[in-house]
């Protein structure tokens, strides 16, 4: 059995918001309004002492919030997530915190629903009174609590998506971590048709400002060439209703298709396809690969991912030999994966940013420093039916 690879986007700088100890906040809100609760549990006690007005510091610690899918179609993503940020807050507690601060977390349910994320940001910000929020898992859920955010003035970590609203420049509260969707989709195109000669190439993708962010790019990225897709068919969020999107791009006869969506519905919808036609399928990197892997098994043979962190077993790079291990002591029976490793990342304080920096607090997100942890250059090495799509080696200066 071949396993699903992975596509590696190259030379990719990952800019981590680490200097935790000026990192900057708003003035602090408060808010009487009874907020909707979540559908899921709640990780970690939400109850601490503000330090001079700044919420969610504490002379002991600095709390951190998450509204994420615990449940639902995307769960997996939401869990591995959170996985990686407390393996990187273990290893930094277990150092000594920032600054004698211990980081913590506390996450709430949003089953990747726009509504819950909505209410739950109001919630971590104004009843919880979170110094930032992190690891915000999809688009369409960004797109519902990054406003909040940023009216608060309280910075938004890390979210688990690559869309272009985020890249705004005015929004600078805040701080990606990962590559764009139009980069992923540039990759994937410029493989298949540069490198493998494709020039019929469907869509499969969420219908929701996901799935459009990965239309739009890859529709970019086609123009670019003189191509445009051969079919393009959606399926509605968070269902596994595939089947019209199937039959529709199936009868268009692809060289390859292009799935932008979670990982139960484009797995069904690989299966479904695969009775149908054989094209490649290249599947947008927030799918999460253990999970679209653990979905497929046999049937994961040629599925390509393309990837926006390391590889998550390859411990010559020393970002993910730490990783591993800050891994294994937070969770021994965790399995290493790009989601859990991407929250790591996200929640790495480890920098030099955040040990030297003077244990002052500000109150002006916009004045945030950044440490730089990369960049990852070149790629690695995948392949179908022996054609080489990517070489390389990934590299961590």
């Amino acid at each position: 059995m071949r396993p699903i690879r992975a596509v590696r986007l190259r030379a990719l700088s990952l800019a981590l918001a680490v200097a935790l100890a000026t990192l900057a906040l708003g003035a602090g809100c408060t808010e009487s309004e009874d907020e909707a609760p979540a559908p899921g549990a709640t990780t970690a006690p939400a109850t601490l002492d503000a330090d001079e007005g700044v919420p969610g510091v504490s002379d002991s610690r600095i709390l951190f919030g998450q509204s994420a899918a615990f449940t639902g179609p995307a769960e997996g993503l939401g869990l591995e997530m959170r996985r990686g940020i407390e393996a990187a807050f273990h290893e930094r507690n277990e150092a000594g915190g920032v600054h004698g601060r211990t980081l913590e977390l506390t996450s709430l349910d949003d089953a990747y629903e726009t509504d819950f994320a909505f209410a739950n940001t109001r919630r971590l910000i104004f009843r919880d009174q979170v110094f930032a929020l992190i690891g915000e898992v999809g688009t369409p859920t960004s797109r519902a609590a990054s406003p909040v955010a940023h009216d608060a003035g309280v910075p938004f970590i890390a979210p688990f998506t690559g869309a272009e609203f985020l890249r705004d420049p005015d929004l600078d509260n805040v701080l990606n971590l990962r590559a764009s969707y139009y980069q992923e989709t540039e990759e994937m195109v410029a493989r298949l048709t540069d490198e493998l000669g494709v020039t019929r190439v469907a869509v499969l993708y969420q219908n929701d400002s996901f799935g459009q962010s990965g239309l739009d790019g890859a529709t970019a990225a086609l123009a670019r060439r003189g191509l445009e897709p051969v079919a393009s068919w959606f399926y509605p969020r968070n269902t596994d209703a595939v089947k019209m999107a199937v039959l529709e791009i199936a009868d268009a006869r692809p060289e390859a298709v292009i799935m932008v969506g979670a990982y139960r519905p484009v797995a069904k919808a690989i299966v479904l396809l695969r009775e149908r036609i054989d094209p490649v399928f290249m599947v947008i990197s927030f799918v999460g690969s253990n999970a679209l892997a653990e979905e497929l098994g046999r049937a994961g043979a040629g599925v390509y991912i393309t990837q926006v962190v390391p590889q998550p077993d390859d411990d010559s790079i020393p970002v993910v030999a730490a990783y591993q291990q800050a891994l294994a002591a937070s969770d021994p029976d965790a399995t290493p994966g790009f989601v859990s490793l991407e929250g790591y990342l996200a929640g790495g304080w480890r920098s030099r940013g955040s040990s030297s920096a003077v244990p002052t607090w500000t109150a002006s997100a916009s004045s945030t420093p950044f440490a730089t942890r990369g960049p990852w250059t070149s790629a690695a090495c995948c392949s179908s039916s022996g054609r080489t799509i990517t070489r390389g080696r990934m590299g961590c200066s």
